[in-house]
């Protein structure tokens, strides 16, 4: 059994890490500027730069009784997917499983923060609404926003990703199902907090 301050140091390693690992399951993307497509939304995953640099969160949309498999990220990645406008529930997959629903409408652009953090053994990654309100916590006019975006790439899935997923689904659907239980069971307060609604939607980063 690992001693107490051993899982520390783990940790505290994994976090310390360059926030520039190359992913090996997702490759750059040949747009680095997309927008929305025609009739849909366009939702942007951003992993800041900031901490645990080597460990992966992949993200899903979850809606109802699905598992849409999105894409892998690293620190210092974005990932752009276009879904039908309406209401969706995304998830992060990792040592947790953590959601974020969404009404979104078409023709504008949605922000989504994956925030890496300690877990038992690896990370754990929440999902984070930006509003464009100035003094939202998560603000897409504020000085971490530019910074987190104008520091990460686009990046697109790969075959590897897809392999990757093969052999993860199970536990994937696994995970969903037990911390479903647990986003179902918080408040209406709580879950309104990670909510991104239509009016968060823009045509245009400010």
């Amino acid at each position: 059994m690992r001693r107490p301050h051993t899982v520390l140091l783990l940790l505290a390693l994994l976090f310390a890490q360059p926030a520039f690992a190359k992913n090996k399951y997702m490759s750059v993307a040949r747009d680095q500027d997309p927008g929305p497509q025609s009739e849909k939304a366009m939702v942007v995953f951003l992993r800041a730069g900031f901490m645990g640099g080597k460990a992966t969160a992949s993200v899903y949309d979850g809606t109802d009784d699905r598992v849409d498999f999105l894409g892998i990220l690293y620190s210092g990645d974005r990932l752009a997917v276009q879904v039908e406008p309406g209401f969706h529930r995304f998830m992060a997959y990792a040592e947790n499983a953590d959601f974020l629903d969404a009404t979104l409408e078409a023709g504008k652009r949605y922000y989504i923060l994956v925030r890496a953090r300690p877990g038992m053994a690896k990370a754990r990654f929440s999902l984070i609404p930006f509003h464009p309100g100035v003094d939202a916590e998560y603000s897409l006019q504020g000085k971490d926003f530019r910074s987190w975006y104008g520091a990460a790439t686009f990046v697109e899935r790969t075959a590897a990703a897809d392999a990757w997923y093969d052999e993860h689904r199970e536990d994937v659907a696994k995970k969903k199902a037990i911390y479903l239980v647990k986003w179902n069971a918080m408040s209406p307060e709580d879950r309104a907090v990670l909510t991104l609604r239509p009016e968060d939607g823009v045509t245009a980063l400010p």
